[in-house]
């Protein structure tokens, strides 16, 4: 595919057996591209990655305040969550302040991802609803948003709905493009999700990090959804998962949202990697979807370790993320898992 270049490969008996494309850019906050494999202008959609953008305006105007809402609610707005109980009691909080109730989520439903929870709801008899769908947190944020501004909730998800174009020209401005520009599609949640350049995705979450010189409201709302993120990394996925892991052993140094079909956004705070670094974006994609999450986890590992966080990686709660040695069902090693090009990246 055009754009794509190998990205990660596997190897058995000494040759490489498999090799994922992938493209990737890395902006800074003032909007410099730092590295790029493949093209860093291919046009694709963030899928998830994209949900700390679309809160960003009704925490922008003050939506958080009106409901008196938590940091763990504007965490869960942000997340891909894996539906378990701690999640639908935060989501059902929502609902209570903001005066929503659970048939008004168009999300759909599906069994919670977390195995536990699975287990339990089928000892117990329940059936999944919307509260565990995994993007239940950001429709309960865009109805909570179409209460505080009075848009329709109904239709709270057509692109003609006030709501939906609010959030088209935010995500816009982040990435410092205009609203036409952006593709426009519809996520597997049925909600609107815009297709962009991936170095355009690098730079919102660039900005997300580390806001100066944007408007004091939104600055101050980037600064507000990343804190909490951070702060509540168990909201944003759930045990195990990628993003739970990184931003909890980065304390508070990285964010970071995956996306459907192989997108990966993640973002460094400003002065972590250094005293006075800057605010860092990074957007990659793996061309084939990557349904195992084995090549996006590689190739975010090789580009962390690129930036310093070697320690973070190589911690042993990362241990399941982070497998180089590929073993059969006998345990014997048979091969590895590894970036298909050196990345060195200059801060």
């Amino acid at each position: 595919m055009q754009g794509y270049v190998p990205a990660v490969e596997l190897t058995r008996g000494g040759i490489v057996e498999c090799i994922h494309f992938g493209a990737v850019a890395i902006v800074d906050s003032a909007g410099r591209l730092l590295y790029s494999l493949g093209d860093p202008h291919l046009v694709t959609y963030p899928r998830s990655s994209m949900k700390p953008f679309q809160v960003l305006p009704f925490v922008e105007r003050g939506g958080m305040e009106h409901f008196s809402l938590d940091e763990e609610s504007l965490a869960i707005m942000c997340a891909s969550h894996s539906g378990t109980d701690e999640h639908v009691t935060v989501l059902k909080r929502i609902h209570e302040k903001a005066q929503l109730n659970l048939e008004m989520l168009q999300c759909g439903v599906h069994a919670p991802t977390d195995q536990a929870t699975r287990e339990a709801m089928r000892e117990r008899g329940e059936a999944p609803n919307a509260y565990r769908h995994n993007c239940s947190g950001k429709h309960s944020g865009m109805l909570s948003h179409a209460r505080f501004w009075d848009y329709p909730t109904e239709n709270y998800l057509d692109m003609e709905n006030g709501l939906q174009q609010t959030i088209l020209r935010t995500v816009a401005e982040m990435c410092e493009v205009t609203p036409e520009s952006l593709t426009i599609g519809t996520d597997g949640c049925s909600a609107p999700v815009f297709a962009m350049p991936l170095e355009r995705f690098a730079l919102a979450t660039a900005k997300l990090c580390d806001p100066q010189g944007l408007e004091y409201k939104r600055a101050a709302a980037c600064r507000r959804i990343a804190a909490a993120m951070a702060a509540y990394p168990n909201m944003v996925a759930g045990p195990g998962r990628w993003d739970t892991v990184l931003m909890r052993l980065s304390e508070g140094k990285i964010i970071s949202k995956g996306g459907a079909e192989g997108y990966q956004m993640m973002g460094i705070l400003p002065g972590a990697i250094r005293p006075g670094s800057p605010g860092i974006g990074i957007a990659y994609k793996i061309s084939d979807g990557d349904g195992s999450g084995r090549a996006r986890s590689m190739l975010g590992i090789a580009i962390l370790r690129a930036l310093g966080f070697g320690a973070i990686v190589d911690a042993p709660e990362f241990a399941e993320l982070n497998k180089p040695t590929l073993r059969n069902w006998r345990g014997l090693e048979i091969g590895e898992i590894r970036p298909a090009q050196a990345i060195e990246i200059r801060v």
